[in-house]
């Protein structure tokens, strides 16, 4: 299985010059998690729903994206390709032939790849996160992408008062219910301060400059308003070729895992189920 049997080919990018708001206009119609950036058909950057949400103020692509990102070529396999998803913590790989976009292959095109393999392994065995982290269901919007960005997670379960599962959160959400905010500050640059003695009243120079800010903001309402109620989950003994089918045919990046009583106890994320493509039995 090779890197371009699987990559998107249609890739929609941005080019330079672009500004974060054509970047947001698009993630939020398509719901990705991310896009190269480009100056003619050559790769100069990527820039992600992650770069956006951590850097609210910044408007600047140039600013925002990560320079000389991580690539792979077309005919690179994609237990290689997975490995370096996995290990570089990365969601995607522009596919390039010497700096030239040709494709780009994502998480979720591994994905659809595991779902095909017919990997029988219980995904308790070595597939699910340990570390799990979870979020009252009256949290507001603000705290919970603080939250998710001191965690380091892409999404979060959401439980109610009872601890029960109630519903998931993830960056595509935070993306979609996230507003451009425009605000305008005042600075008074003084030659001089009342504190300095050579300063009179009559020579003190007062420049005042205003300047706009524009950023991103999530709204002051409780994740329950925004979350996904529907949620697909699993127990923990499910296969994991058969993880990958409901993440594929779902369209989600993670599931909550359920025990017998209904309760959480653990998070599949996409991440993890990439490794079947190169982790031996």
């Amino acid at each position: 299985m090779l890197a371009k049997d699987y990559m998107t080919k249609d890739v929609v990018s941005v080019e330079i010059p672009s500004s974060r708001d054509d970047v947001l206009r698009i993630l939020k119609r398509t719901g990705i998690s991310g896009v190269p950036v480009v100056k003619g058909d050559q790769l100069i950057g990527i820039v992600t729903r992650k770069d956006i949400l951590h850097n609210a103020e910044e408007n600047q692509i140039a600013l925002l994206m990560s320079h000389e990102p991580l690539t792979i070529r077309p005919d690179a396999t994609l237990a290689e390709a997975a490995e370096v998803m996995t290990n570089c913590n990365v969601r995607r790989l522009p596919v390039v032939e010497g700096n030239k976009l040709v494709g780009l292959l994502s998480v979720s095109d591994l994905v659809s790849a595991v779902a095909k393999i017919n990997d029988k392994r219980e995904i308790r065995d070595r597939f699910v996160d340990k570390q799990t982290f979870a979020i009252w269901e009256e949290t507001p919007l603000p705290v919970v992408g603080r939250i998710m960005e001191l965690a380091e997670v892409d999404a979060m379960p959401i439980l109610n008062s009872e601890n029960k599962l109630t519903g998931i959160i993830s960056e595509r959400d935070l993306i979609r219910c996230s507003r451009i905010e425009d605000d305008v500050q005042t600075s008074d640059f003084s030659t001089g301060t009342d504190d300095d003695e050579w300063t009179w009243e009559s020579i003190r120079d007062n420049h005042t400059i205003s300047y706009g800010i524009s950023k991103v903001e999530l709204p002051n309402r409780p994740v329950k308003d925004v979350m996904v109620t529907k949620v697909i989950s699993v127990p923990n003994n499910a296969e994991i070729s058969d993880c990958a089918l409901k993440m594929k045919r779902g369209r989600v990046d993670q599931m909550p895992i359920i025990d017998n009583d209904q309760r959480l106890s653990g998070m599949l994320f996409d991440r993890d189920v990439i490794t079947a493509l190169y982790e031996a039995e």
